[in-house]
């Protein structure tokens, strides 16, 4: 009998293991940057077309291989970081397991250029779905470049599972930031179908930060500094009001790696507790460092998730550390009833000595000399007395006669004669006159009312009214019984299909803004805007096209304020952050969607009577008034016989 069980051919083996290696572009990017930063290189170049399923580039002026090195650095398990297995315990580097070149070019079409700085010539290969193609000498400059064509060209499925081009460029986005935020000390620059997204030179932490998220980042962060035989921590966290609805700016650092975990993010949020509003999430750049032998990280293919020897310590200290700067920097409230803010000592008072005060007095000068600036009194007669003020600055004059009793005043020069009494104005009106009438500029039209507009019924219907449970729910009395409305999903059904309507018949009504607003985004929040300006233009938006690196927002739909439009669009890139559908339909629905979920009247808040009818009566005008956009329910029935029930027990 014939063995089963064989050895898989290597370019087999490599189209295997490049299932766990390489799932998208994204993957590619990673694994390529990580090795020019471990290269040494201080300066990367990424270079991708097509989001990178045509090609994606990364160049770097690191220290190069050499001949023997550039043609193993193909093969299965080569690594230039371990010896021995007790080298996984004590890692300073990034890729080590020696798998990313070999499963990369077993898929996709690759090319590599190196050579090292006292090498006159370098290397060139080309290698096509794990075949060496052809390898030969070159003049090249120092460093490597690796370039991967075609991505998927051998494994069609693979290929189909891709997304759009906005995702899978989002994903390459996502890993250029966290490696460039890891490294600031590397200048790193981004191209993308011939355009440049980032030019980052080398700087520090705060720095780097900005340069990605762009807009007014630096005003919004808090730093976080704190050394301890366990962990060293430095970072920034935001401030509580620039919290987010996403998790798109959150970023933990371990020796320079970036990971996730929950557990420290749990830390944080704890630090925050009571100064975020529900739902919101606070942005924090956190660089952890901690000594290599108390951390695993080979327990994911990726390299994202860390296994701590002593997770709650390092919980504890997180949080401390996060709360600290918090209250230091006056962040979080400080409970401190004796003291006064007035009294408080401005800084740049603080070093300097009491002195006593100087009174500087002006001993020439006389109140009674003749000054045209001066003002003026004269006196007259002995018996009575009459005088004269005037002041040219003030444009008014007093005069006034006899014993000092009786007295006039005026504020104008012109005197005003006294009118009659008051009650001769009304003489007369109380008496039919016609000609007064016919004489009058006025005209009264009066008109009697012959009969009612309504019938009995519609009167007694227009008479009932709606009630507020515990500003959530609306009861509504019908026929039958009542139907009890919650407010929440109500408003977001109604919203929805007016939305929907606006941009399918694209005929919403804008206001135009006298001070046109300014929003700052990040570079890939702002690229995921520019492709949804079209179907946000539909709904009433207006945008202003002479700012490239921030948004400004000129006009809005009727029905948003000012202050709700950040609100909306940071709940719209919450909801697109699996991708934004390539459909139209799809992608005027989802963003129907979260602007009705934005704008939505939310529980706990007080309707007056007038709101809970208007609010009742748009549910029951939609077409599908039963559920809300969301697939809830928005109401229920309660009959009489129902309610019979329940006392019959």
């Amino acid at each position: 009998m014939s063995s089963i069980i064989q050895l898989l051919p290597d370019h087999v083996a490599n189209q295997i293991a490049a299932g766990e290696v390489v799932q998208r572009p994204a993957s590619v990017v990673k694994e390529l940057l990580e090795n020019a930063v471990d290269a040494k290189a201080t300066d990367i170049k990424l270079i991708i077309k097509d989001a990178g399923k045509s090609l994606v580039q990364v160049i770097d002026n690191g220290v190069g291989m050499t001949v023997t090195d550039a043609r193993l650095c193909f093969a299965r398990h080569a690594t230039s970081k371990i010896r021995q297995a007790e080298d996984l315990f004590s890692l300073g580097t990034k890729g080590f397991r020696g798998e990313a070149l070999a499963s990369i070019a077993a898929i996709a079409h690759m090319e590599m250029k190196t050579k090292q700085e006292q090498d006159e010539l370098g290397t060139h290969i080309v290698i096509e779905g794990s075949k060496f193609v052809s390898q030969e000498v070159a003049v090249l400059p120092k460093g490597t470049s690796f370039a991967v064509k075609n991505l998927f060209y051998n494994i069609p499925a693979r290929r189909n599972f891709l997304k759009s081009d906005t995702v899978e460029f989002r994903h390459v986005m996502d890993e250029f930031q966290r490696v460039a935020l890891a490294h600031p000390n590397i200048h790193f620059s981004f191209y993308h179908n011939g355009s440049e997204m980032y030019n980052l030179p080398a700087a520090g932490y705060r720095q780097r930060i900005v340069g990605i998220m762009s807009g007014k980042t630096n005003e919004k962060l808090v730093p976080v500094n704190e050394d301890t035989d366990i962990i060293n921590i430095q970072g920034f966290v935001c401030k509580p009001e620039f919290a987010k609805k996403n998790r798109g700016e959150q970023f933990f650092f371990v020796n320079d790696r970036f990971i996730k975990s929950g557990y420290l993010h749990h830390a944080v949020m704890a630090a925050y507790e009571g100064l975020l509003k529900d739902g919101s999430q606070p942005s924090y750049f956190l660089y952890l460092q901690v000594p290599p032998n108390t951390i695993d990280i080979n327990i994911h293919p990726t390299k994202t998730e860390i296994k701590f020897d002593d997770e709650s310590a390092l919980y504890a200290i997180l949080r401390a550390s996060i709360k600290h700067s918090l209250g230091q920097f006056n962040v979080a409230p400080v409970l401190d009833f004796d003291r006064d803010s007035n009294l408080d000592t401005p800084y740049h008072y603080k070093d300097v000595e009491v002195g006593i005060p100087t009174i500087q007095v002006d001993g020439t000068f006389n109140p009674f000399t003749d000054d045209k600036t001066n003002q003026h009194y004269t006196k007259a007669g002995s018996g009575s007395r009459s005088g004269s003020y005037s002041s040219s600055s003030s444009s008014s004059s007093y005069s006034g006669s006899g014993s000092g009793s009786s007295s006039s005043y005026s504020g104008y020069s012109k005197r005003v004669e006294p009118t009659a009494s008051w009650e001769s104005l009304y003489v007369g009106l109380d008496t039919e006159n016609p000609e007064t009438i016919e004489s009058s500029p006025f005209t009264f039209e009066n008109e009697e009312v012959t009969s009612s507009l309504f019938n009995d019924d519609e009167v007694e219907q227009a008479t009932q009214k709606t009630y507020q449970i515990h500003k959530k729910y609306i009861v509504s009395p019908i026929k039958s019984g009542m139907i009890i409305v919650d407010q929440q999903r109500a408003h977001q059904r109604i919203l929805y299909e007016q939305f929907l309507l606006n941009m399918t018949v694209n005929q919403a009504a804008s206001q135009q803004l006298l001070f046109p607003l300014d929003l700052f985004y990040s570079a890939s929040e702002m690229k995921q805007i520019e492709e949804l300006k079209p179907s946000l233009e539909t709904t009433g938006f207006v945008f202003d096209d002479s700012k490239t690196e921030h948004l400004v927002v000129s006009g809005i739909p009727v029905n948003i304020t000012e202050s709700e439009v950040s609100l909306v669009i940071e709940q719209l890139l919450s909801d697109l952050q699996d991708g934004i559908p390539a459909n139209s339909y799809s992608q005027n629905d989802t963003i129907a969607k979260s602007m009705a979920k934005s704008l939505a009247v939310k529980t706990g808040s007080y309707l007056t009577e007038k709101e809970q009818d208007n609010l009742v009566n748009g549910l029951f005008a939609c077409k599908d008034p039963n559920i809300s956009p969301f697939q809830k329910p928005t109401f229920i029935t309660m009959r009489v016989e129902d309610i019979d029930k329940k006392f019959a027990l």
